[in-house]
C-alpha cells in the first residue's frame, strides 16, 4: 500500500514538500518514483529513486526545481518541489516497481503498485 500525502494549493514560486508512506507485505526491495496527471493530460512520470539510492532519474520539465529521497527504513519517499509553476498542476502518484530495483525506469507499465494520489495546484 502506497499512501501520498502533502498536496495543496500554492502560488506559482512557492515550495511544497510530497511524502510517500509504503506498507508492504514483501521484504522485496523495490524502486520508487513519482508521477503525475494534470487535467487533460496523460500520466508522466516525475522523478524516480531506485532501493539504493545509486539510480536517481528526473524529467526534464522538473530537473534542477524538484528532489527525490527515500529512508527505507522508514518506508517513506520525498519529493521536494521548489519553484513551482502552475504547469505541475497534477494529481502526483507514488508508485512501486518490485521487479528492477536496481534502477529508476520513467516507463509507467514497470510500477505494480500505486497510490490514491494527492492534488497538487499552482496558482499564477
Amino acid at each position: 500500500q502506497l499512501v501520498e500525502s502533502g498536496g495543496g494549493l500554492v502560488q506559482a514560486g512557492d515550495f511544497l514538500r510530497l511524502s510517500c508512506a509504503v506498507s508492504t507485505r514483501t521484504s522485496r526491495p523495490y524502486t520508487l518514483a513519482w508521477f503525475r496527471q494534470g487535467p487533460g493530460k496523460e500520466r508522466e512520470f516525475v522523478a524516480g529513486i531506485s532501493w539504493s539510492g545509486s539510480s536517481i532519474v528526473y524529467s526534464d520539465s522538473v530537473k534542477d526545481r524538484f528532489t527525490i529521497s527515500r529512508a527505507n527504513a522508514k518506508d517513506t519517499m520525498n519529493l521536494h518541489m521548489h519553484g513551482l509553476k502552475p504547469d505541475d498542476t497534477a494529481v502526483y502518484y507514488c508508485a512501486a516497481d518490485i521487479n528492477r530495483p536496481w534502477m529508476a525506469d520513467e516507463t509507467v507499465e514497470n510500477y505494480e503498485y500505486w497510490g490514491q494520489g494527492t492534488q497538487v495546484t499552482v496558482s499564477s
